[in-house]
Parts: structure tokens; sequence; C-alpha cells
């Protein structure tokens, strides 16, 4: 809760209280014993003070509904700051119940028969009700119900049932029945403002993904543009009748496209440089990203496209495969083939596996 309005509440707390507990000191005839209905007072005062003020931790987490799948999703730090406080500790708790139970027994003994349905002996009735709604705000519910069930008996049996009734504990029980659903009503709230705001992130995260994406498509068909551009207004020009070192630079173009929409995070400028000299030499690649690259940065994919070009420098496999793997242990794999002399079948000649960087 925001500390400015926490303490707002509480001197709210404080000042009804306190106006409550003014009716135990004016006393409009004598009294059996004084000092009795003083102590009660302060003791009241003092116990409640101790409810609204003692200082506790927001717990871990607003628990949030289960999502579509049944599992219920966590907090996470942008909505940490909704968690509702802890409850009160139970040891105060229970001091407060205590005096529910002793206050109105001492007030009613201390008035003296004559005296107890006076106003300053039936204050207890209104006053405790105040301390029990407390209660419920500092998440302790249960018992401050039993609070109230002890404080009505307490009434009934000192005074009888018709002026419990009419004296207070009905309104007690009215305020306390009130904090209950205005605590339920926040926690709720809280919930669907966590909610919210978790939709309002996953909705900026998906937001920004298509925008990475749009970005990332457009510098993609710009390198096309320059890689497979010249070559397309050449062809157009000659209308399709391309000498022998015009269709090489079309075939590694085409090459060289492929490689960019395929795998753009495995090239860099030195395995772009010895693809193409592989090309050059006859040799058809293929050139795969499948995503076994996610999760590594920058400096380990630098890594691999380092080893990946002093493999792929010298190559003379007929067919060279490169794809990425999703193995734990490894993060590409090359394979190359080739016929050697006159057999029909391909041949492995070279498999070299690319090692994933350890965390």
């Amino acid at each position: 809760m925001n500390r400015s309005v926490r303490w707002v509440l509480s001197a709210l707390g404080v000042a009804f209280t306190a106006y409550l507990a003014v009716g135990g000191m004016f006393w409009t005839r004598p009294v059996d014993a004084p000092v009795v209905l003083v102590l009660t007072l302060v003791v009241y005062l003092a116990v409640a003070g101790l409810c609204i003020f003692w200082p506790t931790r927001p717990m871990d987490a607003t628990p949030a509904r289960p999502a579509a799948g049944g599992t219920a999703t966590a907090m996470s730090a942008v909505t940490a700051g909704l968690s509702r406080p802890a409850p009160l500790p139970l040891w105060i708790a229970l001091l407060a119940l205590a005096v529910t139970a002793v206050i109105p027994s001492a007030t009613w003994w201390a008035a003296g028969e004559e005296g107890r349905l006076q106003t300053f002996a039936t204050w207890s009735l209104g006053g405790l009700g105040a301390l029990l709604a407390i209660l419920v705000v500092r998440r302790r519910s249960l018992i401050a119900w039993t609070g109230v069930a002890v404080m009505f008996l307490g009434s009934v049996l000192w005074i009888g049932i018709g002026p419990t009734l009419s004296l207070g504990a009905v309104g007690s029980a009215i305020w306390v029945g009130g904090a209950q659903i205005i605590v339920l009503l926040i926690d709720r709230a809280a919930v669907e403002t966590a909610e919210l705001t978790k939709l309002q992130r996953d909705a900026s995260e998906w937001l920004a993904t298509q925008e990475g994406r749009r970005r990332e498509r457009r510098v993609r068909v710009q390198r096309a543009l320059a890689v497979a551009g010249p070559v397309l207004s050449r062809t157009i020009a000659a209308g399709g009748a391309l000498d022998d070192d015009e269709r090489l630079q079309a075939r590694l173009a085409e090459g060289r496209l492929r490689d960019e929409l395929r795998g753009p995070r495995l090239l860099d400028d030195a395995v772009r440089r010895v693809l193409e000299d592989v090309r050059r030499t006859g040799s058809h690649v293929t050139f795969l990203d499948e995503g076994g690259l996610d999760g590594l940065d920058e400096r380990e994919l630098a890594a691999i496209r380092a080893e990946l070009a002093g493999i792929l420098d010298g190559a003379r496999s007929e067919r060279l495969y490169i794809r990425t793997s999703t193995h734990p242990d490894t993060a590409v794999t090359v394979v190359g083939r080739s016929r050697h002399g006159d057999a029909d079948e391909e041949t492995v000649d070279l498999w070299r596996e690319i090692a994933r960087p350890r965390k």
C-alpha cells in the first residue's frame, strides 16, 4: 500500500477509536471502581494503537487467478507493488481478542449495577467493534469474527439481549462485516489490476517483438536487393542471354540470397567470403538455421562463426550441408558429401561439429 495512504488511514483509525472511547470518560453518576474504568480505556487505546501501527511487510505476491492452462501465474517485478500486506502478528490479534473478552465485563462491573446501561459503561460495544474492524483490515478476519461472538455473548450475560441489540453490538457486527467486504473488494481489485498490468506488459512485448521482426525483414529485403538486384537487372536487360561469367555471378548471388534468408545469425564477413569461395569451386551449399542458436549471445555467436569459417576454408566437397543443431552439446553440424571416381552414390568426406559454448 502507498505509504501516504496508509498513514492517512491509520490517522483516521486513531481518531475513530479515540472518539468512541470518549464516551467512557464522562461519568453521569458515581461508579463502583473508577480506576478500573480508566484502566479499560487506557488498555483499549493502547491495543488499538498497536493493531493500527504495528508494521508488517508486504507478502511476496498477490495470488493470481489460474491461467488458461490451469496454472497460476507468478507476480512479476512489474506488479510486485500490488502485493497485499502480511497479516498482523498472531500474538497481537490474540491480545485484541482477549481485550474484547475482558473490557466489557470489567467496564460493567466497575460501573455498578445501576450504571451498566449508561453511555460511559456501554461505550465498549462500539469501541471494540472498531477494534475488531481493524483486525479485519489487518488480515485477521477469523479472530475478528470470534471477537464479535465473544463480545455479543458477554453482553447478553451482563445486560441482556434487548440492550445488547440496541446499544451497539449490532452496529459493531455491521462494521466488521463492512470491513470484511471492503477488504475482499480491495483484494479483488488488486488481483485484477495485477492481471491488467501483466496483459499490458505482454501486449507491449508482443508489439516490440513484431516491430523487431518487421525491422529485421526490412533489413533482409534491403540486403537481398543489394545482392540480387544488379544480377536481376543485367538478366532482364540481356533477355536471359548471359555469358559464363554472368551465369556464375547469378549463381553466387542466388547462394548469397539463400544464405541471408535461411541463416543470418551464422553469417559475418569471414563466413560470407569462404562460402563464396566454396561455391566458386563448384560446390553446392545448403545453409539452414533451424533455431538451434536460440539463447546464445553475440560473443558466443561470433566464436561459432569464426570456427565455421575455419572449417569451410579449403573445403572441396561437392555438396555441403550446414545446419544448426538443437543438441545440448552441439551448435552447428557441417557435413560434406562427394562422389569419388565412377561411384554412383555420394560418400561423406567431411563431418564436423561445432560445440555449443558452455555457460
